[in-house]
């Protein structure tokens, strides 16, 4: 018996991601809530684990486009694997239950692997993928195309046809189109097929055949093109969009950390052992922005054709970075949550993230962001909005800096903030007092600690 492994759903307007890694080989036995592959989309990366004990048989390769529900392999549960397989996690289950018994089967192991004999292969005929042609009504075979292909082929005008096919079974993949275009003169118009159906086989088999792809590589030295990832290029999109659709504008202010630094390295230690979190600037920052939205709504809105809708709730997103590009999940109710929430939240999706198990919901419905680019050492920047939201906060580099400070110059700690805002609905005016009331929190918040805390 086998059971059909799909692609899930990850949220409605996801119709389909990249398979970018098989965890296991084909072949392989496979357990029950175990990781089998990794999947890309264009707002997160999620692994899917396997729904049953079997044997692994793997229909679509790595790196292919795949739907939402398309079934990418199968497990044969009626197939089990030997005695000698058995996966790290059984050999660990094993040995925590009995070590005495674990610790002597280790050792006979050696003496009994002499005399045995190489186990014979099986000689059942392995699952090919899925057929990649269809009959049409005439009896004539056409290509089986995924969404992706199937766009991409549409919107650059490709007779598809003429690609040639490198994935699993001949199967034609975005880069296969990609490729194809590459290879054509520039303008060349998409042939009729009344026009090849005049041309002779001998032509008619020369233009299916298509061109090899100029070389781009200057005389100067090697390049290497690499497609982008669904992230990355949904990343680019959202940022041209913020740019071509806000009116977008940046104040910046500096603010003293001195008094921040203090309460950290006085209560982190007490604050660790009663909440198990450290005590980090984040949690300081999102409080000082939900006090500033309180008193610059404006900056808390959204603008949706002719209406500003007003927010009554605090949704702060904190942007972290990650091998496959900026993610931004949201703190629901911030306004409503004291500083070990907010931390054990932070630390909790940042744990998700590098175990790629951030749901897609965990990124929807933010109403303000704030940006750290000074854990990467930016002194100071100019933050780009995460639309449909309103502002964005910027923080930077904490650095020793003189300042004057009641007529004498001294040394404190600084950090440089920026909020980028939408000119639209946010007035300057509004955008500096949100961003002086920042500053005048960060710069004296015994109180408001204390109060949250408690």
């Amino acid at each position: 018996m086998k059971t059909e492994i799909k692609v899930p759903a990850v949220g409605e307007s996801v119709q389909e991601a990249i398979l970018v890694q098989w965890y296991k080989k084909n072949g392989e036995p496979v357990e029950k809530d175990e990781p089998l592959f990794l999947i890309e989309t264009d707002k997160v990366t999620l692994e899917v684990n396997a729904e049953t004990d079997g044997i692994l048989e793997i229909a679509v390769a790595e790196g292919e486009t795949v739907a939402v529900g398309a079934v990418v392999g199968y497990i044969e549960t009626d197939r089990k694997a030997p005695a000698k397989a058995k996966t790290a996690a059984s050999a660990k289950k094993a040995e925590k239950d009995d070590p005495a018994g674990a610790a002597t089967e280790k050792k006979k192991e050696p003496a009994a692997a002499k005399g045995r004999e190489p186990a014979a292969k099986d000689p059942s005929p392995r699952r090919e993928p899925e057929t990649q042609t269809q009959e049409s009504p005439r009896g004539e075979k056409s290509p089986i195309l995924s969404p992706a292909v199937r766009r991409l082929a549409a919107e650059k005008n490709v007779d598809i046809a003429r690609v040639k096919g490198s994935g699993p079974g001949g199967r034609i993949t975005k880069g296969d189109v990609l490729l194809y275009l590459e290879g054509k003169s520039p303008g060349e118009p998409r042939p009729k097929q009344d026009a090849d159906a005049a041309l002779p086989d001998k032509e008619k088999a020369a233009e299916k055949t298509p061109a090899a792809p100029e070389s781009k590589t200057p005389a100067f030295g090697r390049t290497t093109r690499k497609s982008m990832s669904p992230i990355r290029r949904k990343i680019a999109q959202r940022l041209l969009e913020a740019r071509q659709q806000t009116a977008m504008l940046t104040t910046f202010n500096e603010i003293d950390m001195r008094r921040i630094m203090e309460i950290r390295s006085r209560r982190k230690e007490a604050f660790r052992k009663k909440f198990g979190v450290s005590l980090g600037i984040m949690s300081f920052f999102i409080k000082a922005s939900v006090s500033a939205l309180k008193a610059f709504p404006e900056i808390n809105a959204f603008i949706e054709g002719s209406d500003i809708v007003y927010h009554d709730y605090c949704h702060i997103g904190v942007a972290v970075g990650s091998d496959r590009g900026l993610v931004v999940p949201v703190i629901r109710d911030a306004d409503r949550l004291g500083f070990a929430p907010l931390e054990k939240s932070i630390v909790d999706f940042v744990e998700s993230i590098k175990a790629n198990r951030l749901k897609l919901e965990d990124l929807e419905g933010g109403t303000f962001t704030i940006s750290n680019g000074g854990v990467y050492g930016s002194l100071l920047s100019t933050p780009i909005l995460n639309i449909p939201q309103s502002a964005i906060l910027g923080m930077h580099k904490i650095e020793q800096r003189p300042v004057a400070v009641d007529d004498r110059v001294v040394i404190r700690p600084m950090m440089y903030v920026a909020l980028s805002y939408d000119h639209r609905i946010v007035d300057g005016r509004e955008a500096v007092g949100f961003l002086k009331h920042i500053k005048e929190w960060i710069e004296d918040p015994e109180d408001p600690f204390k109060e949250a805390a408690a």
